[in-house]
C-alpha cells in the first residue's frame, strides 16, 4: 500500500513492533517498504542515535536533518522539505519525541513519503493520523490518513536514558490523550478499553521507572501505554485539555510535555463537573472521588511541574490565553466560558490544586 492509497479506514494500520534493540532492524524495515533512500530526522540532542541508525542503514541513509522543533513550525518544515528534495529520499525515519514525529508527519503530508518512527519519549503522537503545526504564533491541527506512519518501532533501550523529569511529563502528556478519550462524544467500548489500558500502564509503570530508570521491562510497559494512549487519540475527538495546551504551546511557546502535565489535572477536574461518571476509571486507578484531584496528587507524587509560571508564562498573558482558548466552540462535556477558563488558568499558573 502506498501512502496515497491510504484512507480513513487505515487510521490505525501502522506496523507496530516492540523490543529492546529493535531499532537495529531498521534496514529490513526500509526494505519492507520497498524504499532505498532514507532521510533521517531528529533533533540535535538525539544525534547519537541518528548516527547509529545511519550506520545500520549503510548506503540507504542519504541524509540527516536535525532541526526538528517543538510545535512543528512550518518554517522548519519548509527547510526540511528543501533538504529532502536535495537528497532525493524515498522514505522518512524519525528518531525522537513529538517534535521529530511532527516534522516527519508534516513532510509526509506534503510528499506522501512513507514514514518509520522510532520514539524516544512517550508522546504517543506517532500512533495517530493527526498533525499539529505552528505558523504566525498559532497552532492548528489536521487529521489525514497520509500522515499516519507506516511503521513504529518501540525500543525500550532508547527511553532508558530519558531524563527523569521528561519521563514524568511525557508520560502525563500521553495519559492526557486517554483521559480526554473517556468523555469524547464519539467514544465507544473499544476506545474506552484502550484508554483505560493506556492509563493503567502509566499508573503502574511510571513509579517503577522512577524507582529504577534502567528497568527495561518497566520502560517497555510505559511504551505500550504510550502506544495505547496515542492510538486512542487518533480514534476519538479531544476537548478542553488539548485546546488549552495547543493554545499555550502554539501562542506562548511553552514546552509541550510540561504544559500537558500542568494542565491535565485542571482540565479533567473542570470536566468532571459534568462527566464524573465517565471519568470514574481514573479514580478507580488512582483513588479518590474526583479524577482531576486524583491526577494532581499522582503528578505531585512523581515530582511533575505544577505551575505555568515556572515555564515562563506571565500572569498578564492569562487574559489573552483565555480569549484564544474560548474564541471558537469545540466539543467538551462541560460548558466552556471565559470566566471559568480564566479561573482554571489562574490556578494552573499559580500551581494550586484544581478547583472542583
Amino acid at each position: 500500500m502506498t501512502p496515497a492509497q491510504k484512507t480513513a479506514s487505515d487510521a490505525t494500520a501502522a506496523r507496530v513492533q516492540f523490543g529492546a534493540g529493535i531499532r537495529l532492524t531498521i534496514a529490513s524495515e526500509v526494505a519492507r517498504l520497498g524504499a532505498a533512500r532514507a532521510l533521517i530526522l531528529t533533533t540535535p540532542g538525539r544525534s547519537d542515535v541518528a548516527k547509529e541508525i545511519a550506520a545500520a542503514l549503510g548506503t540507504a541513509a542519504v541524509g540527516t536533518f536535525s532541526k526538528a522543533q517543538m510545535h512543528t513550525p512550518v518554517a522548519v518544515t519548509l527547510e526540511a522539505l528543501d533538504y529532502l528534495e536535495t537528497c532525493a529520499a524515498d522514505c522518512l525515519i524519525a528518531i525522537g519525541g513529538g517534535s521529530t514525529t511532527g516534522l516527519s508527519k508534516a513532510l509526509a503530508y506534503r510528499t506522501d513519503l512513507p514514514q518509520i518512527i522510532i520514539p524516544t519519549t512517550y508522546a504517543g503522537s506517532e500512533a495517530t493520523p493527526i498533525l499539529g503545526q505552528t505558523e504566525g504564533g498559532v497552532k492548528t491541527t489536521l487529521s489525514d490518513p497520509k500522515v499516519l506512519p507506516e511503521v513504529i518501532l518501540y525500543d525500550a533501550e532508547l527511553v532508558v536514558t530519558l531524563p527523569v523529569a521528561l519521563t514524568v511529563t511525557s508520560g502525563l502528556n500521553a495519559m492526557a490523550h486517554a483521559a480526554e478519550a473517556l468523555y469524547a462524544p464519539n467514544r465507544n467500548a473499544g476506545s474506552d478499553a484502550l484508554a483505560v489500558q493506556g492509563l493503567a500502564a502509566f499508573v503502574k509503570g511510571l513509579p517503577q521507572v522512577l524507582a529504577d530508570t534502567t528497568n527495561l521491562r518497566a520502560r517497555e510497559g510505559t511504551l505500550r501505554g504510550a502506544w495505547a494512549c496515542g492510538t486512542v487519540l487518533g480514534q476519538v475527538g479531544m476537548g478542553l485539555h488539548h485546546k488549552l495546551c495547543h493554545t499555550l504551546g502554539g501562542s506562548f511557546d511553552l514546552p509541550h510535555a510540561d504544559t500537558h502535565a500542568i494542565i491535565l489535572p485542571h482540565a479533567i477536574a473542570y470536566n468532571a463537573r459534568s462527566a464524573a461518571a465517565l471519568l470514574a476509571p481514573i479514580c478507580e486507578l488512582l483513588g479518590g472521588d474526583n479524577a482531576g484531584l486524583a491526577l494532581y496528587t499522582f503528578a505531585k507524587s512523581l515530582g511533575a511541574p505544577r505551575a505555568l509560571r515556572d515555564l515562563g508564562l506571565k500572569e498578564t498573558d492569562l487574559d489573552h490565553a483565555t480569549m484564544l482558548a474560548t474564541s471558537k466552540p469545540y466539543p467538551n462535556p462541560h460548558p466552556v466560558t471565559a470566566p471559568d477558563i480564566r479561573a482554571l488558568l489562574q490556578a494552573a499558573w499559580a500551581g494550586d490544586a484544581p478547583e472542583v
